[in-house]
Parts: structure tokens; C-alpha cells; sequence
């Protein structure tokens, strides 16, 4: 078990790891930092992210930009895909992002994801010990603190060993 998925394990039952979590998350992932994305909550085998509807967050008519609310949705499919894939033995690299809009967005939103372990070794572990790389789609909605549904993402990772990474 790397860093990472073990201060998501210890965050599960721990408001002040939690916040640890997260404050080290805004530091690893600088992009991220100026959105103020925010684990909420963490269970067994899903993860909860939360945008608030800031300043740097808004569109022109107020309400949480559709770029946050894509970033929103590969963050926690990302972080649950991370949380149970050790990142020094596989390389995760998002290929693309469909995103569907339902609903606008003018309230905090949250999204909520997760895999368990039989996921990760059928969709993931047992296919690589057959390919090289593989590519996942993962499906992702986002709902406000009303319960209205935002947006729907659908995220697509490629998923490689390490040791199967040519960089030249």
C-alpha cells in the first residue's frame, strides 16, 4: 500500500486526516488549488469531491463553471482509480472527457465515485496481464446540495504498467 491510498484508507475515519488529505492534495495538484476542491467524504470503496460555487469557480451568469465541473468529475474518478492502483507500478493518463449538462449549477455540487476491489482486478488488473495498455470509461454524475442533477462525465483512462512505458 503506497502514501497516497493509505491517507485516503486513514481519512475515512478521520475528520483531521481527512483535512491533511486534502490540504496535501491541493499542494501534489496545483491545478486543482485555485478551484478549492474538497474530499468530503471517503468510504470503503468510494470517494466524495466537492466544488463550491466561488468566484474563481463562476461562469458568466453565476453559476459553477462547466470546465470546474469536468475537472470535478476526472478529480474523483482519477483519486478513486489512484486510491486502489499503486501509482509506482501503473501509469493512469486521461485520454478524453465527454461531458453532458443537465442542470446549472448554482449551488455547492458533488460528485461521488468509487471501484472496488473485484473492479479494479476485472476491468483493470486482469486485462493488463493480457495488453500492454488498456483504456476505461468511467461514468460520473454530479448532483448540487437540492439533489438536481448537473452533469453527467464520462472519463476515459488509459491504464499502463510502468514497466510498459517507452518514452522514446
Amino acid at each position: 500500500m503506497n502514501r497516497l491510498q493509505q491517507q485516503i484508507e486513514k481519512a475515512a475515519y478521520s475528520r483531521f486526516r481527512l483535512r491533511l488529505l486534502n490540504w496535501s492534495l491541493l499542494r501534489l495538484v496545483p491545478f486543482n488549488k485555485p478551484h478549492g476542491l474538497k474530499i468530503t467524504a471517503v468510504k470503503e470503496n468510494e470517494i466524495t469531491v466537492t466544488a463550491l460555487n466561488i468566484h474563481k469557480n463562476r461562469n458568466h451568469i453565476k453559476g459553477i463553471h462547466a470546465c470546474v465541473l469536468a475537472t470535478l468529475c476526472e478529480y474523483v474518478s482519477g483519486l478513486s482509480l489512484l486510491s486502489k492502483l499503486d501509482p509506482k507500478q501503473y501509469r493512469i493518463i486521461l485520454k478524453h472527457i465527454h461531458m453532458t449538462y443537465h442542470y446549472q449549477a448554482k449551488k455547492p455540487v458533488s460528485v461521488t465515485f468509487g471501484l472496488t476491489e473485484s473492479d479494479i482486478t476485472e476491468l483493470i488488473l486482469q486485462p493488463l496481464s493480457k495488453e500492454e495498455k488498456i483504456f476505461r470509461e468511467f461514468t460520473v454524475e454530479a448532483f448540487d446540495t437540492d439533489k438536481n442533477h448537473i452533469c453527467t462525465g464520462k472519463i476515459n483512462w488509459q491504464i499502463k504498467a510502468w514497466k510498459d512505458v517507452k518514452t522514446r
